[in-house]
């Protein structure tokens, strides 16, 4: 018997996602970056606040983006001169993410405008319950 598909949570999912989505978007349009040039370079930055260089697996690991995607983003970061690649000396194959002065510049400025989104959207629930909930459906491992 098909659920009504208010009573989907899947469907629920779905539709909450499009409009989280879209609220993102509309965030960081004025900063000149799309949802996945954010991940990367919130990511890169945070990454090299604690000392770290990583190389585009580790940071697609850590993103949780696609290898080849993550490249491609990558290239885009570049050419707006907010990541730089560099040599890896102990790997002259691989290359070594540095998030650049502007990039260190924007990246706070774009968690702050997610962060004003999160905060908005997640509202109607406390943060424990949506942090425990979406913990749990992301890596039901734990």
């Amino acid at each position: 018997m098909a659920l009504d598909p208010g009573k989907s949570p899947g469907f629920l999912l779905w539709h909450a996602t499009l409009r989280w989505q879209r609220d993102i978007a509309a965030a960081l349009a004025p900063l000149g970056l799309t949802h996945v040039q954010f991940v990367l370079l919130a990511c890169a930055w945070w990454l090299n606040t604690q000392g770290e260089h990583p190389n585009q697996l580790a940071l697609a690991r850590q993103a949780g983006t696609d290898v080849k995607m993550t490249s491609q983003v990558l290239r885009t970061l570049e050419n707006k001169g907010l990541v730089a690649r560099e040599v890896d000396p102990a790997d002259t194959r691989a290359k070594r993410l540095r998030v650049t002065d502007a990039g260190a510049a924007l990246a706070p400025r774009a968690i702050a405008a997610v962060e004003q989104v999160d905060a908005e959207f997640f509202q109607p629930v406390p943060v424990e319950d949506a942090i425990t909930l979406l913990g749990r459906l992301a890596h039901p491992e734990t």
